[in-house]
């Protein structure tokens, strides 16, 4: 005779096993492809460069990049005097920088479309997601993309557009004033959220 206890083990055993099999398929499905997180983040930055506001870029920005990978490297030598009580703060006037700038430069750079081509495989490291940019005159330019796995998803931890990366143009920036400013970098803090 079986005991009762026994088909309630197997019982509750298969459904432990249907529940891992259905959370494993469902986060299957929500790990979204990088070229379609990609392509999803270029649609987004395509509709605020046409709005032409630095509002549209900032939500983009918050929405996509990865703050700390693109803000600690830009800051350079300077990433270890960053306390990190002033982070908050650095990233929020980073991300108003980025998007005032963006918003000043989208009048000159009207783009038509964006198209992800091929990703390279996912490594530790990220992914490269590889797009190509048509502007309405009709030029295009070849854009990669770095992006970073964050949980089920992805964030932009820097882009390069004619072999020029942005993070490393940031650095040089950012760097400089720092360097100018008395080598702390609250000015540049101070600076960014004017």
């Amino acid at each position: 005779m079986i005991s009762v206890g026994r088909p309630l083990s197997v019982l509750t055993a298969l459904v432990m096993v249907a529940a891992t099999i259905g959370l494993t398929i469902q986060t299957a499905q929500a790990r979204e492809q990088p070229s379609k997180f990609m392509q999803r983040a270029a649609n987004e930055l395509i509709a605020a460069s046409r709005s032409g506001s630095a509002g549209a870029f900032a939500r983009v920005i918050n929405k996509y990049a990865d703050k700390p990978t693109i803000g600690l490297y830009s800051l350079g030598n300077y990433a270890k005097s960053l306390a990190s009580r002033d982070r908050g703060n650095y990233f929020t006037g980073m991300v108003g920088f980025l998007a005032r700038y963006a918003a000043s430069q989208a009048p000159k750079y009207n783009v038509r479309s964006a198209m992800m081509v091929s990703q390279t495989k996912e490594t530790r490291t990220g992914v490269y997601v590889d797009s190509v940019v048509t502007m309405t005159d009709g030029s295009s330019y070849d854009v990669r993309w770095w992006l970073i796995r964050r949980g089920g998803t992805y964030r932009v931890g820097d882009v390069s557009v004619l072999g020029f990366w942005g993070r490393e143009q940031l650095k040089r920036l950012f760097e400089g004033y720092i360097s100018d400013n008395g080598g702390n970098p609250k000015a540049l803090i101070l600076a960014l959220n004017k």
